[in-house]
């Protein structure tokens, strides 16, 4: 393996595989380990903007064993995480800005807009304090 992760990363397994032997794995034998949604996303092939993103994702993983940090910004949220992208930091546009994120071992087989939350849980305020002219007149319990 050429990246330095974490000790407890290494405890982790996929499927009862280590990160290491998904790292060496074919990418046939990895399809066959993951979900069946992810599975057949694979099979049918990348697109070209995945494809980009895998370039990417390489070049990111040499800078990173040169010991440099690197950001991977991407609007791609379809893109099944593969072992390769672990340890990597992914900026991943949700509709407003970038949310960044490292990946674990234990993201495998998930997408990188699962990690991105597009929605955020609302908080509305009292009524009267900065609300609407109706809201000021409402009844004080």
């Amino acid at each position: 393996m050429d990246i330095q992760l974490p000790p407890e990363w290494m405890k982790i397994r996929y499927r009862g595989k280590t990160i290491d032997q998904l790292l060496e794995m074919p990418m046939d034998e990895l399809i066959k380990l993951l979900p069946a949604r992810a599975r057949r996303s694979l099979i049918r092939g990348l697109t070209e903007e995945q494809k980009k993103l895998m370039e990417k994702v390489m070049e990111a993983r040499k800078l990173l064993k040169e010991g440099k940090k690197v950001v991977i910004k991407t609007h791609v949220r379809d893109m099944i995480i593969l072992p390769v992208m672990v340890g990597l930091t992914f900026a991943v546009y949700n509709g407003k800005e970038y949310v960044p994120f490292t990946v674990s071992p234990d993201m495998i087989g998930h997408y990188l807009g699962e990690y991105s939350p597009t929605t955020r849980r609302v908080q509305h305020g009292e009524p009267g304090l900065k609300a609407t002219r109706s809201s000021l007149f409402v009844a004080m319990k």
